[in-house]
């Protein structure tokens, strides 16, 4: 297994129609997450992604296993909870810049993951193990769940790679910016964004958050993204900007950043170089921007190839 990520994806309602969801009358159903979306991308990408979660006992649930499955990814450690719904999200487009997010998820059956739903023999054939910062603002039994894959992974020298993926909605952000912080300082590789890296340190200059990042002491490298200008790399002795991709109309932001962590981690994977690796996430992220839907623009190698030669931006050199 290359990879194992956990946490909760869910139902997305996405009206058919722009403007007020108020006067939307149908709607399409898709299925969204940011783990599952990593590990979807992953998988296009030609890696072995293994996922876990917790669904309800729904039709709902039934069918994201089904999707989630369809796309390669294994979910042999996603549990169904009979007593707990799957969680809803709803995609508001009011407009091409301004599209909105809310979701339906507090007492879902992710919500009640916990420590006991890790099968650690599992968990130990990963090289990489992908967390977020959703998932333990889901409950105290989820944070809880995501210490116990942290142990576990180091236990089994299993680099921890952490995407701060702040939801601010979710808790309070004293309580957020603690455990974020924690969670960081025990990673190996970090993915944060700017305004990730503002809110958790109250800075906005790129090269001072990248050395905050590393001084938490868990870190090796950091990977800062700060939109369309590109991505940050830091590690103990280097920083470097890595350009971005000019797209000239985004049809859907909402998954990119998960896009850009499966393309950055499949480089890792196919052993590239850290710069190449954050090239082609910059290029996965952005191809996935042009597509509406968190998972349904994520490209395979070639397309991700393609698209970088036709930019002229191949640091392959």
């Amino acid at each position: 297994m290359d990879v194992v990520t956990l946490g909760e994806t869910m139902a997305l309602f996405t009206p058919d129609s722009t403007g007020l969801m108020r006067y939307a009358h149908t709607y399409s159903r898709k299925y969204g997450g940011a783990e599952s979306n990593f590990a979807i991308g992953l998988a296009r990408l030609g890696h072995e992604t293994g996922w876990i979660s917790k669904v309800g006992d729904d039709e709902l649930g039934k069918g994201l296993l089904s999707f989630v499955r369809g796309e390669g990814v294994d979910v042999s450690q996603v549990t169904i909870d009979e007593s707990a719904p799957t969680g809803l999200y709803f995609k508001e487009i009011r407009n091409s810049s301004d599209i909105r997010v809310q979701y339906y998820r507090k007492g879902s059956a992710a919500s009640r993951m916990s420590p006991s739903d890790l099968n650690e023999e599992y968990l130990s054939k990963a090289k990489y193990l992908h967390l977020t910062g959703i998932t333990p603002a889901l409950s105290d039994s989820c944070y809880e769940l995501m210490l116990e894959a942290i142990r576990i992974a180091k236990k089994h020298s299993i680099k921890v790679i952490f995407d701060p993926n702040i939801r601010k909605s979710l808790w309070s952000e004293e309580k957020a910016r603690d455990v974020l912080l924690e969670l960081a300082s025990q990673s190996d590789i970090i993915l944060p964004g700017e305004a990730e890296g503002e809110f958790l340190f109250g800075k906005t200059n790129p090269e001072e958050l990248g050395k905050k990042f590393i001084e938490l002491g868990g870190a090796s490298l950091v990977v800062l993204k700060v939109g369309a200008k590109g991505a940050y790399f830091f590690t103990n002795n280097e920083a470097k900007l890595v350009p971005g991709f000019t797209v000239e109309q985004v049809i859907d932001p909402v998954g990119a950043g998960d896009g850009f962590a499966a393309g950055f981690v499949s480089g890792l994977l196919d052993n590239l170089s850290i710069e190449e690796s954050v090239l082609r996430g910059n290029a996965v992220g952005a191809i996935v921007t042009m597509v509406n839907g968190d998972v349904e623009g994520l490209p395979d190698k070639k397309e991700v190839q393609r698209y970088i030669n036709q930019t002229g931006e191949d640091v392959s050199r």
